[in-house]
Order: C-alpha cells, then sequence, then structure tokens
C-alpha cells in the first residue's frame, strides 16, 4: 500500500511540474502584455517607448518596499507599487508627467472584496467620485482622514491603501 501511494505521489507530482514547465512561458508572456497595456494607459497614449526600467528600494513603515520604474523618456514614469489592502496586496501602476502630476493609473493586481474593494479600478479615475488624476500626488488622502479625496463607499481601507500606494509610487520616482 505504501508502494503504491509513493508511486501515485510521485507521478502526480512529475505531471503538475510539467504542467507547471508548459504553462510558465504563456503566463509570462499574457503578464509582459498585461503590463505593457498598463503602461500605455496610465501614460494616456498608444504612443509609448520604454527607454529604461529600474529598481528602487525605499524604507517605508519599517519595511523595505520594491517599486520598479519604467522610464517613458520625455513623457514621464510609469511606477509599479505594492501594498496591503483589505483583501491582500493590492499592485498599482501610476503614470506621472515629468512634474509629477498623476496622468493615470491602473490596478494590476488586487484581492479586494467583489463589488466593494474592487472599485478602485474606475472610483478615482477622471470620471470617477474620487478624481485624481492631474493631481500632484506625494499626499494625497481620504476625506475622513482629514484630505479631499472622496473614499469608496463602504470600502475605506481599500481607499486608504490605494491612495498609499500612489503617494508612495510619486516617493519613488522623486528619488
Amino acid at each position: 500500500m505504501v508502494l503504491v501511494l509513493v508511486c501515485v505521489a510521485f507521478i502526480s507530482g512529475g505531471l503538475l511540474a510539467e504542467v507547471n514547465h508548459i504553462t510558465e512561458k504563456p503566463i509570462a508572456n499574457q503578464q509582459e502584455k498585461v503590463l505593457a497595456d498598463g503602461i500605455k494607459a496610465v501614460m494616456g497614449t498608444e504612443k509609448v517607448t520604454v527607454t529604461g526600467n529600474d529598481t528602487v528600494y525605499k524604507n517605508i513603515d519599517n519595511g523595505k518596499q520594491t517599486f520598479i520604474l519604467h522610464l517613458i523618456g520625455t513623457q514621464g514614469t510609469a511606477v509599479e507599487s505594492i501594498v496591503n489592502g483589505f483583501g491582500g496586496p493590492l499592485r498599482v501602476l501610476v503614470g506621472f508627467s515629468p512634474e509629477g502630476e498623476i496622468l493615470g493609473y491602473t490596478i494590476l493586481q488586487t484581492s479586494e472584496t467583489p463589488g466593494l474593494g474592487v472599485k478602485a479600478e474606475m472610483w478615482f479615475q477622471k470620471d470617477g467620485k474620487g478624481n485624481i488624476i492631474g493631481r500632484q500626488a506625494g499626499s494625497l488622502k481620504v476625506t475622513k482622514d482629514g484630505g479631499d479625496v472622496d473614499a469608496i463607499t463602504a470600502s475605506t481601507i481599500t481607499s486608504r491603501a490605494f491612495l498609499k500606494a500612489v503617494n508612495q509610487a510619486y516617493q519613488a520616482i522623486k528619488k
């Protein structure tokens, strides 16, 4: 009986490893496409040429945060920022003009509550209730915390996390 279980475990493990190997490249290609489309969206134009990438490490909240900067020539910078939201990691891509003005954003990864926290995808956009597009980042806060950005109804934690990601992304490009 033990021998049968060991054989089944080895066969299952081998099959899982093979499936992982087969799907690894398509998943990586899809992630690259999502990032490229995201950069175009946050910069507000289809004509985007990434002239370089940089990784910046900053000590924030007693921990080391990693930011990936995508340099877009004279158009500005797109920054990947990750914070903890209500449901887990919230990965945001924010586009900044050379002057630090927010050009756009997209959420690359979220684990927020369906129907509430996922509203961040549109809530802070130009036509959203908490519009941050065109604003200077760095000290954006929800109204509950003394700021002037409307939080997502019934999802203040996600709103705070999102604005924290945007503010931290701005701090990363100031370096």
